[in-house]
């Protein structure tokens, strides 16, 4: 047997009874009915609309002869079938239809499927309340089941589009009979679906959507019934019956509001409903949740899960609806080929890269001062790299350049006490003073380079390690001319003696210490050194660094140092063969290979170094050539003084060369 709801019919019975009884709700108007029954068959409902419509003992449309009574409204059937067979006759006369029906969301408690849905179409909020209820439990991937009549092809077509444009795939789409074989038809599928019967399974979906016949498919407890409200009115009752409907406003014996709105349409939302079974195969529903159309913006659906009762062998609650396992943090989607979008792949995230949801589309970039973790589910700052002070390789640089510095003083301490002897005099007093200091001054400089770069020491480290050095290059060559000239003086006949003195020797220093000055000065007025971080060479860590500004102007720097070691080679290379008494020629050509055989390692080493391991390949190769030039023009000279002072004077200088 087929259902026939005769609820429904008692229940309208009883709201005749209380509007008859009710004085209040339609004073001086008493309502009556009349039942047809439609026997689930079209052409008797197209023949009971117009019985009803016209002569109720004879079938002959059209006539009214002898009838008494006037049709005001017909309610129509529970299906969407029914209704729209009955619209077919009743739109033609005008007479209002009102499509009598309820709507629930229902989940299952029996069954472990999340949830099965018997819609009604043509009702835009009860198709948001299907999307919303998905979203919400995040059931992606879903089955669609619809009566095969007009109305099931249009809630196909309806929902079809919603769903895929939130990302929600369709394992299958059934069409189901319209008669007692509907419920054989949907039992079968969920049977499949649940894995029940293996051989026979049709998809991997835990979620399925219902259309159909309410007399059909309520049957099963996993129903979402209801039906839409359409009001129509007759034209001789129109006005009086919109303005009757605007402004009536009641509740009813359950305690709800009932309003209509300007069209005289019911105002109202659904209800979400948990069918909760018992043992003995009854059950009730439990009001899990609302979508209610009146609400605020974005507070339209609401559920309390806590309210739902769950089927008691799911392993996860709640449970799930997907084509394939979720991808976890640390992986994102990757698609298969020749399948749906919901169907995926779980790659893990590139490198530099990370995913901290579950199911993202595509990994994402940390922040530049962080970088993945090993799981790649999360960022983590970067470390700063700098020279710090208290790093190791910078305490040893550190030691390095100070104890050089002392070496330095000491050593300009001994030239100063033994001014006066020969060795100090042969070689240009002056000049030596001047070389010392700076030498000293480029030992100090190389203290700027160590800690975390601020304004201040990025201007200064490499503008004070230029100038300091071209001064010391420039005494260097000034001293080496010195000689050539101070040899070719002693040639009789040489007018070489009016360029001997103090004053060629300085205007050399001043005039090529005025060259990397200017250099200098023109860098930091267009594009001075400035504190910055490179987040890109170092995966772990972010270099903290003086930015040069221009790589041009800096490169500049370094060339002109290059050019004065070159020509202070070249001519110190020249003399070395002239008499020792007044030759330092050799010592300087060999410190100024030492000098040069260190900056050219230095470029290359210095441009594939990074962080804080290029900072110290400069430093080193400031106290590395500094040092040479120390070592290699001065030891000699602190050796005859303070252990040969025999020799450190002019007789035996001369005597030795002889």
């Amino acid at each position: 047997m087929v259902t026939k709801f005769y609820q429904h019919i008692l229940a309208l019975v009883f709201a005749v009874e209380e509007i008859n009884e009710n004085s209040n709700i339609l004073p001086n108007v008493t309502l009556g009915f009349h039942i047809y029954d439609s026997y689930w068959d079209s052409k008797m409902t197209y023949c009971n609309t117009q019985d009803l419509l016209f002569n109720s003992r004879n079938f002959v449309p059209n006539y009214k002869c002898g009838t008494q009574e006037n049709v005001i409204g017909v309610i129509g059937g529970l299906s969407s079938e029914t209704s729209s067979n009955m619209a077919d006759i009743l739109g033609l006369y005008k007479i209002p239809q009102i499509s009598y029906g309820s709507f629930q969301l229902e989940l299952n408690d029996q069954v472990k499927f999340p949830s099965f849905y018997h819609m009604v179409p043509n009702e835009d909020l009860q198709y948001q309340g299907i999307l919303e209820l998905l979203l919400y439990f995040r059931w992606k991937w879903v089955g669609l089941m619809a009566i095969d009549d007009e109305g099931g092809e249009h809630f196909l077509q309806t929902i079809e589009p919603m769903l895929l444009q939130n990302k929600i795939c369709l394992a299958f789409i059934k069409r189901i009979g319209t008669n007692l074989h509907s419920y054989f038809q949907v039992h079968k599928v969920v049977s499949e679906t649940q894995g029940l019967f293996p051989a026979f399974a049709v998809s991997k979906a835990d979620t399925v959507i219902i259309y159909g016949e309410t007399s059909s498919i309520s049957w099963l407890p996993y129903a979402i019934e209801g039906t839409r409200i359409i009001q129509g009115i007759h034209p001789e009752y129109q006005e009086k019956f919109h303005s009757f409907l605007q402004r009536l406003s009641f509740n009813n014996s359950a305690g709800d509001e009932i309003t209509f709105n300007k069209h005289g349409e019911l105002v109202g939302g659904f209800d979400i409903r948990n069918l909760v079974t018992f043992p003995n195969r009854s059950y009730i529903r439990v009001k899990v949740g609302k979508l209610d159309p009146q609400a605020p913006p974005g507070k339209e659906f609401s559920i309390y899960e806590d309210r739902i009762k769950w089927h008691w062998n799911l392993t996860q609650v709640p449970p799930l609806s997907v084509c394939n396992d979720n991808c976890h943090p640390g992986y994102h989607k990757k698609k298969k080929e020749g399948e749906k979008s919901c169907c995926y792949d779980c790659a893990p995230c590139p490198d530099g890269m990370f995913s901290n949801e579950i199911d993202m589309e595509t990994c994402v970039l940390c922040p530049d001062d962080q970088y993945p973790n090993k799981g790649k589910d999360q960022c983590i700052p970067k470390i700063p790299n700098f020279l710090a002070t208290d790093d190791t390789l910078a305490i040893v640089l550190n030691f390095s350049a100070v104890l050089l510095s002392l070496i330095t003083v000491l050593v300009l301490g001994i030239f100063i006490k033994y001014q006066d002897t020969a060795i100090v005099k042969a070689n240009n007093r002056s000049l030596t003073y001047i070389l010392l200091i700076s030498l000293l001054l480029c030992f100090l400089c190389s203290l700027t380079f160590f800690g975390r770069p601020n304004e201040a020491n990025c201007l200064l480290r490499q503008t004070a390690f230029g100038i300091v050095f071209s001064v010391a290059l420039s005494s260097i060559l000034a001293k080496t001319i010195s000689v050539v000239l101070a040899f070719m003086a002693t040639k009789p006949g040489s007018r070489m003696r009016t360029w001997l003195g103090q004053r060629l020797a300085y205007s050399i220093v001043l005039s090529c210490s005025k060259i990397q000055i200017g250099i200098c000065t023109l860098w930091l007025a267009t594009s001075a050194p400035f504190p910055d971080v490179d987040t890109y060479s170092m995966t772990e860590e972010i270099i903290l660094l003086c930015n040069e500004g221009s790589s041009i102007m800096f490169y500049c720097v370094l060339g002109y140092l290059g050019f004065l070691a070159f020509l202070s080679f070249t001519v110190a290379f020249l003399a070395r063969k002239l008499p020792d008494s007044f030759n330092e020629a050799k010592f300087i050509t060999f410190s100024m290979l030492v000098f040069c055989s260190v900056w050219l390692s230095f470029v290359p080493t210095y441009l594939s170094t990074s962080g804080k391991y290029m900072v110290a390949v400069e430093i080193f190769s400031i106290l590395a050539s500094s040092a040479g030039l120390l070592c290699c023009i001065f030891f000699p000279k602190c050796y005859i003084i303070l252990l040969k002072p025999e020799l450190n004077n002019k007789e035996q200088l001369i005597r030795r060369k002889l």
